[in-house]
């Protein structure tokens, strides 16, 4: 750890690759602000320089679009090769989702079966006599060697390194019966107490399990981390829930002593045991309650692991662990996903919430009406203050009386 490394401590979030693989013309980005908006995500990588760069020359391999808004003609793009121009009627929908699911698979790291695909598939035109796309296939295996050159995608690889030995860390720390194969991770998200909403996170083998994440919207008002996530826990380990999606070896709750007694505390009540702690953010400390967390820490194993006990009560122990172990790696990859979970789906509420108004209360009135009112009269003050003819003339007499006799009352 340079003194002056600015690594992961400048105001910058981690980026993403996104790939919106649902839509007619699926486009490749790279964005620091993940959505839950279907479209799929890869990463986090720390630095956004590599991850584009790598992406160029990934796209004379694998042309990909990044159109927004499809353009009235092909774009130059198009003309150089690297977007199957989806604008254009040559756009074969069928061959750009095989592009994409290539480059999704060198994303991943399956770099040797992406080669040997296309070695295979330019051996087999080449018997076939097709030379012409022998020779596509050829340039974008010389496109891909030259991509080997470059140190790509390394902080994410370089992560996942230390996933087994951190599995294996954490047994032997807190003897555990054996490794725990599904970790989940538990963070609230809210502003001053609106919108609240939960996230659980799993990570399998150490790995992030994005099929298995499920997101809850609070039915407890206000301002209250203690209890929402009490309400998170009871939901979670219901007996619904429980028998549809099984149960975690390990539970991580983003917080301290509070949130994780609170957890503690809907878990006995619904009489399960299962292991559980919590990971502080100030300091990156784990967070163990002596006697109910499920859990007993080997001393001998945290000097091992240079690690600590401090700020120990009657009831909680923290551990302080080097910020460089595998543990706390995987523990804050873990903290870190479920907060960015909670985060996207908070937003999408709270941008729901901003964009609604009064009309959206009326009866009978759709976006398709909505939309016609403001545009005719520019803002919701302005139907307000239109008369029941002006409207009239925009949605018709009958859905007009309607919503003038609405605003009058």
């Amino acid at each position: 750890m340079p003194r002056y490394n600015i690594l992961l401590r400048d105001d910058k979030s981690s980026c993403y690759i996104r790939i919106d693989s649902k839509a007619t013309a699926p486009t490749v980005s790279v964005t620091r602000r993940p959505l839950d908006d279907g479209a799929d995500y890869y990463g986090p990588f720390l630095n956004a320089g590599p991850v584009r760069k790598a992406l160029r020359y990934l796209r004379k391999a694998f042309p990909y679009s990044t159109h927004t808004t499809l353009p009235p003609r092909g774009c130059l793009q198009y003309h150089l090769g690297l977007c199957p121009g989806p604008e254009t009627p040559d756009y074969d929908r069928a061959t750009y989702n095989k592009n994409l699911k290539k480059l999704v698979m060198y994303i991943n790291g399956e770099r040797t079966k992406v080669v040997r695909e296309l070695e295979k598939e330019m051996e087999g035109y080449a018997n076939q006599q097709q030379f012409e796309q022998a020779a596509l296939l050829r340039n974008k295996l010389r496109a891909l060697k030259s991509l080997q050159a470059q140190v790509l995608f390394g902080d994410k690889e370089a992560l996942d390194l230390s996933k087994d030995h951190a599995l294996a860390d954490i047994t032997d720390l807190l003897t555990l019966v054996k490794p725990p194969r599904r970790i989940e991770g538990y963070d609230i998200s809210h502003m001053s107490g609106t919108d609240t909403v939960a996230s659980m996170v799993v990570f399998t083998n150490g790995v992030s399990d994005k099929p298995e994440y499920r997101k809850f919207k609070m039915r407890i008002p206000g301002n209250d981390d203690f209890a929402h996530m009490n309400e998170v826990i009871k939901r979670r380990l219901s007996e619904k829930n429980t028998k549809a999606w099984g149960l975690p070896q390990l539970m991580l709750i983003d917080g301290g002593k509070g949130q994780l007694g609170a957890a503690i505390k809907a878990r006995d009540e619904l009489g399960i045991t299962m292991p559980m702690i919590g990971l502080a953010k100030k300091f990156e400390e784990i967070v163990v309650h002596k006697e109910q967390s499920g859990v007993t820490i080997n001393d001998d194993v945290l000097r091992k692991l240079k690690g600590f006990r401090t700020d120990e009560s009657d009831d909680f122990v923290r551990l302080d662990l080097p910020d460089t172990s595998n543990i706390v790696k995987l523990l804050q990859r873990i903290r870190d996903e479920s907060h960015r979970f909670a985060v996207s789906y908070h937003t999408v509420l709270k941008t729901s919430r901003q964009t609604t108004s009064v009309l959206d209360e009326i009866p009978g009135v759709g976006p398709a009406t909505k939309k016609a009112l403001l545009r005719a009269f520019g803002s919701l003050r302005g139907v307000q203050a239109a008369s029941e003819s002006e409207i009239a003339k925009v949605i018709g007499p009958k859905k007009a009386a309607h919503i003038y006799k609405y605003f009058v009352h």
